[in-house]
């Protein structure tokens, strides 16, 4: 039994090194498979259609999402949802654009950090940018889905690590045109964005803006704090993308 068990770590850990974003691509899979077995879809026939489908996601949203509203009731279940709400999303837009995003700049910083110490990041930095979009936002009744928040810190603590990095990037008003920029000129005008766009969010809950910026804050500090008495890595020229769609 020690010798099988021996064996199995020993596969295990061969694979982590024949694969260095093994987290980053179980989360990407994880929200997919979620999000394909939920009634967002619109692909699980069990949910039905029309309006029973839209009582069905209301459902699914309520108890998976965080509802600001509740959040501070001392419910153990209610708790939890900043947690859950990271793997949970809307729409095949918000799906597809969230892991756009954390697959392009979530295996350099898996990387870097480690595998274990990357899950706790993601899911206690996603769990904190909810969780200060629903402080803000407390009296609301508009429940909140989404790996923003984490995919958002994974950018941060990707700036301060790799600020060198170029990003081929790609924006309306230049006409679409793909262009390359190191990661210390993207990422802060991205975050302008976000802060702007925060700004005039005066009707309530919508796009949600704040946790963007709280995300990014904390994994920026995150990768300071952890790795500041080391040198930055300046990494060779990497090729990332990034539309118009926000994380």
């Amino acid at each position: 039994m020690i010798g099988n068990g021996r064996h199995a770590i020993g596969r295990v850990t061969a694979f982590l090194r024949g694969h260095p974003a093994p987290v980053t691509y179980a989360i990407i899979a994880l929200c997919c498979v979620t999000f394909v077995l939920s009634p967002s879809s619109g692909l699980n026939p069990s949910y039905g259609t029309g309006d029973h489908l839209l009582t069905a996601q209301s459902a699914y949203f309520e108890r998976w999402g965080v509802l600001p509203a509740e959040l501070f009731t001392g419910s153990p279940r209610a708790a939890l949802t900043p947690a859950t709400a990271l793997f949970v999303h809307g729409s095949w837009i918000h799906l597809l654009g969230n892991m756009l995003f954390l697959y392009v700049f979530g295996a350099m910083v898996e990387e870097r950090m480690g595998h274990l110490a990357y899950a706790l990041f993601y899911l206690i930095s996603g769990y904190l940018a909810l969780l200060g979009y629903a402080i803000a936002h407390a009296g609301s009744e508009q429940t909140l889905v989404g790996a923003s928040g984490a995919i958002s810190a994974v950018l941060g603590a990707f700036l301060y690590l790799f600020p060198d990095a170029r990003v081929t990037s790609v924006f309306p008003f230049l006409l679409f045109l793909p262009l390359r920029f190191p990661a210390w000129v993207v990422l802060p005008f991205w975050v302008a964005l976000q802060w702007a766009a925060a700004g005039q969010d005066s009707q309530g809950p919508g796009v949600a803006y704040l946790a963007h910026l709280v995300g990014f804050s904390v994994g920026f500090l995150w990768a300071w704090v952890r790795y500041r008495s080391r040198a930055k890595v300046r990494a060779a020229p990497a090729t990332a993308t990034e539309g118009d769609s926000q994380p």
